[in-house]
């Protein structure tokens, strides 16, 4: 309908003026599906249809002034959940990320394009800061030290690191993902040369990340799994870790200050720590040749089993199901499988549940390559910093420091003597 039939069309200005946000923004929201724009006749430049833009600024208005109190709004165009299964930008995610690399799957996550044969490079600089950061810590630093700390060395190593552009941001994201694998020390002794092979730009992430966990040969099903894992875990909406990221970026911190705003949170034991406690107990299951005692003693404690149940989902995990069904092709895994199936089978017994999550696939995974517990982890945190940089890049896109809760004061009442 054009405007002589009673559509009134606006221009990007106006819209942004009527939306209280810069042009750019408004080209963001059409990105995100919230608005429509039409090229006009002369190609100058694009239009709006003026009652979707005030009916998008009313909504926006209702949000910022919502009540103290109840559920805050994030808009996002990344991951939808529902009860069996997940979606990246529309598409099903553990189809996507069983076809495509997970390099792949992370250009698609930020640009909504899919790069064929996505690689990430880590710059020399950054990597060599990044690795003599690491090389300092304990000799006892877990994975999450050793990443916190390479992407802190990272970060001063950009001087484009301020900038919050959408190309700038995904630059820095391809340079800060094979930097944070890179700088983790090998799981065993590199011969001659193999620094520089390993940070080749044909070498996938997974072959990196693999020599970096495991001191085992890599052979192409352990490696297929390992990189179907990090593609599975780019991304699961509003997880905590995800949450702080977003909070920094409403801040404008840079993109490696956000990422590290999510390795802080993923240190916390009811986050990070999943995959490790998983890993433990599938391996206590096939110590003690079933599941029945690990299963009484986990229930005789309060304890839930790890690697069992998630709130999102209403049967097994769709990740773990992936995974599971990628672990069939991997030398030496049955073992472990069958432990795990035992496990689900003997907690469900007469309940209905329940079911395995991805905590429980990785740890399949991890015990099956010669892995150490923390393996998961260190899977888990690489691969979701390719999902804290696409919320970071959404977050730059809204209105700063909206994400600012105000505080109940529930203290005693105003004024009172001095101590």
């Amino acid at each position: 309908m054009d405007e002589a039939q009673g559509e009134r069309r606006i221009s990007t200005r106006e819209a942004a003026r009527l939306l209280g946000v810069k042009p750019a923004t408004v080209y963001a929201y059409v990105s995100r599906g919230q608005l429509t724009s039409r090229r006009d006749a002369v190609g100058r430049g694009s239009s709006f249809d003026a009652a979707e833009v005030e009916a998008l600024a009313r909504r926006t208005r209702r949000e910022a002034a919502a009540p103290v109190g109840g559920e805050p709004v994030v808009r996002t165009s990344l991951t939808l959940i529902e009860p069996d299964r997940y979606w990246f930008r529309g598409v099903d995610a553990a189809e996507l990320a069983a076809r495509h690399s997970y390099e792949e799957a992370a250009e698609w996550l930020w640009t909504g394009a899919l790069r064929r044969n996505a690689r990430f490079t880590a710059p020399p600089d950054a990597l060599a800061a990044a690795r003599r950061a690491v090389a300092a810590l304990p000799e006892h630093s877990g994975p999450v030290d050793r990443l916190r700390v390479a992407t802190a060395a990272a970060a001063v190593t950009d001087p484009l690191r301020f900038d919050l552009s959408e190309e700038a941001v995904l630059g820095s994201a391809r340079r800060l993902i094979p930097t944070l694998v890179d700088a983790l020390p090998p799981a065993a002794p590199e011969p001659a040369g193999a620094a520089a092979e390993e940070a080749a730009p044909e070498v996938p992430l997974a072959a990196r990340l693999w020599t970096r966990l495991t001191a085992r040969e890599p052979d192409p099903a352990g490696l297929d799994a390992l990189d179907l894992a990090l593609a599975l875990l780019i991304d699961h909406d509003l997880a905590a870790s995800t949450l702080a990221v977003r909070v920094a970026a409403s801040a404008r911190a840079h993109p490696y200050a956000a990422v590290s705003a999510g390795l802080g949170v993923l240190e916390g034991p009811l986050h990070g720590a999943a995959g490790r406690l998983a890993h433990r107990t599938l391996a206590e299951v096939l110590e003690r040749g079933g599941a029945a005692p690990v299963v009484a003693e986990h229930l005789r404690a309060g304890r839930p089993v790890p690697g069992l149940g998630h709130r999102l989902y209403a049967a097994e995990d769709p990740r773990a199901t992936a995974l599971f069904a990628r672990l069939e092709d991997v030398p030496g895994a049955a073992p472990a499988l069958a432990a795990a199936r035992e496990l689900v089978a003997t907690t469900a017994a007469g309940r209905g549940g329940p079911h395995a999550n991805v905590d429980l696939a990785l740890a399949v995974l991890t015990l099956s390559t010669g892995m150490p517990a923390e393996a998961g982890e260190t899977v888990f945190a690489v691969a979701r910093t390719a999902g804290w940089i696409a919320h970071a890049l959404e977050e730059y896109q809204e209105r700063p420091l909206r994400m600012r809760p105000t505080g109940h004061y529930e203290g005693p009442r105003p004024p009172r003597p001095l101590p």
